[in-house]
């Protein structure tokens, strides 16, 4: 008899998160995927904690329901910073979530310099300097906050145009100083991978957490080998979502839903992806 695969919910404000479901469907592991965008508020950095932890595990607790996950991953520094101890406390399943990869950067580095590339709420955090105290005492750590890059990365998956400015900004704050590896701790700087180390003005290690978190998913999951398919896909805002729809397809996506307003978050398939 096969054991039917393991479902693994991943969790965004918006499509950052599809660097994290593409590390997971890159691991080997036979899994089935579904992805959750709350783009209806997207970022969730301009966003208060208190409302954030009022919305983020009431909404995945509806989702859990609603789709039955084995794991959830929240692919977002900014919640995970936040309200991952109230997921985790809300779901009976395993949720696993995003640690910026200071850790390995400081141990990457020859100059002793590394970058933080991330979120402005995120690199103002005490959890970050926490991170920083923990692991890079010792580093000098260039922090560069950019909600601009945020959106450059949603546009790139629109198929739209980048904004060079913004990647340009980050690049100039970061390489002021002699920095060598990057700590990318926005699930959707890595989407931009390509554009920011073309920009550098020197070679640079470019580090994320997608595959720490594929790592924790086989383990939590005890997913066996096999490849990863992709199912399901829903967006709090699918209208303003429409211009993504075609990156979901090219991962495999093929069934899309709009979940509701709080309080229900109320699940219905969309039939007319065209249309949505």
């Amino acid at each position: 008899m096969v054991n039917a695969a393991k479902r693994v919910l991943v969790f965004d404000s918006g499509v950052g998160g599809l660097s994290v479901l593409d590390a997971i469907a890159a691991s080997g592991r036979g899994l089935s995927l579904d992805y959750v965008a709350d783009n209806a508020w997207l970022p969730y950095g301009l966003k208060s904690d208190a409302e954030l932890r009022a919305r983020v595990p009431a909404l995945l607790a509806h989702m859990a329901e609603a789709w039955a996950p084995d794991a959830v991953v929240l692919a977002c520094n900014t919640a995970s910073t936040i309200v991952l101890p109230d997921v985790r406390a809300a779901l009976s399943i395993p949720v696993v979530g995003v640690v910026p990869p200071i850790k390995p950067a400081a141990a990457l580095t020859k100059t002793g310099v590394i970058g933080l590339l991330a979120t402005p709420a995120t690199v103002q955090r005490a959890y970050t300097d926490d991170l920083i105290a923990q692991f890079a005492a010792d580093k000098r750590v260039v922090r560069f906050g950019s909600a601009a890059l945020v959106e450059a990365a949603e546009r790139k998956l629109r198929g739209e145009a980048v904004d060079v400015s913004a990647i340009a900004e980050a690049i100039g704050a970061l390489f002021a100083e002699d920095v060598d590896v990057v700590a990318l701790a926005c699930t959707h700087f890595p989407l931009l991978a390509q554009e920011l180390a073309a920009a550098a003005p020197r070679p640079c290690a470019w580090l994320d957490s997608g595959e720490a978190i594929a790592r924790r998913i086989a383990d939590v999951t005890g997913a066996g080998e096999g490849q990863a398919r992709a199912r399901r896909a829903g967006f709090t805002d699918p209208d303003a979502a429409h211009g993504v729809f075609p990156a979901f397809r090219a991962r495999g996506f093929s069934t899309f839903a709009r979940i509701g307003a709080a309080p229900g978050y109320d699940v219905t398939p969309i039939v007319d992806v065209a249309s949505a």
